[in-house]
């Protein structure tokens, strides 16, 4: 979305990013290439049709709130035609698509739309249930768990990467004139700027890998896709400690994780025989 500008930064800091920080293809492709082929094809298009509404609704598209509406027209059992239901028409033939989930995405493009705002932790962590949660919940269904419990600890692993994301790109975020931080937060700590900043994201960090501890026993209760899983959380969970080692944001940019570590983290979930 473009971000609205004000003479205050701190002020137009307290604006919604207007992403649902659908896991970047660069983060999620190791995992997604570890799926079994025909899951791999299918999660691609879920891809697709995420990372589309996200773009449409962050650029301000005038078919972003239309193809939206289109979405949630579908999830309510009501006929529409965009590449989008088509998408979803296609993946239920083959999955138990929640409408649910597809119903709390929307809500969460909703709110960037008209850039509500965040006032508390308890908001934040609603929004990130929305736009990450649910994704979970998704990814539960089309990776066929059979045990109850796994569907919420899935929503938990999907609010800690939209978490991470969040603390990874605080400095371009703010470049843009934006800040995905709950104002109450930002009250308690001060403004996160470069080197003013590490009181407020340790806070964030421990928020964010208590989400990560609840979210990963769902790993081993998916029947399918769990190795894929386990690799992409391991390496969004590594953003964290990237951030750590690059002193809590002293310097002004992003975390990265360097490619060497990375591979690390691939190699060892590939030899790890307990996921399918």
């Amino acid at each position: 979305m473009t971000p609205s500008h004000s003479a205050d930064p701190q002020a137009s800091a307290y604006a919604p990013r207007g992403r649902a920080h659908v896991p970047a293809p660069s983060s999620f492709d190791p995992g997604m290439r570890l799926l079994p082929r025909d899951l791999r094809a299918d999660a691609r298009q879920l891809y697709l049709l995420l990372s589309t509404i996200d773009d449409l609704v962050d650029d301000q598209d005038p078919q972003a709130a239309d193809r939206v509406d289109a979405i949630e027209q579908w999830a309510s059992g009501e006929e529409a035609d965009t590449p989008e239901t088509r998408i979803l028409v296609d993946l239920s033939r083959r999955y138990p698509i929640p409408s649910s989930a597809m119903l709390e995405f929307c809500r969460g493009m909703r709110h960037d739309l008209v850039r509500a705002s965040i006032e508390t932790e308890s908001d934040l962590e609603g929004y990130c249930q929305y736009v990450g949660g649910s994704v979970g919940v998704i990814l539960t269904r089309m990776f066929a768990a059979e045990d109850p419990r796994c569907e919420s600890k899935m929503a938990f692993l999907g609010r800690a990467f939209q978490r991470t994301n969040i603390l990874r790109d605080i400095d371009e975020d703010h470049a843009h004139g934006r800040l995905y931080i709950a104002r109450s937060t930002i009250e308690r700590f001060g403004f996160p700027a470069p080197g003013l900043r590490e009181d407020l994201l340790r806070d964030q960090i421990a928020r964010a890998d208590q989400l990560y501890e609840e979210g990963l026993g769902a790993i081993p209760l998916l029947s399918r896709g769990g190795r894929g899983m386990a690799v992409s959380t391991a390496l969004y969970r590594e953003i964290l400690r990237q951030i750590e080692r690059d002193g809590y944001g002293r310097g002004l940019g992003r975390a990265v994780v360097p490619i060497w570590r990375r591979r690390l983290l691939v190699s060892r979930h590939r030899l790890k025989p307990a996921y399918r």
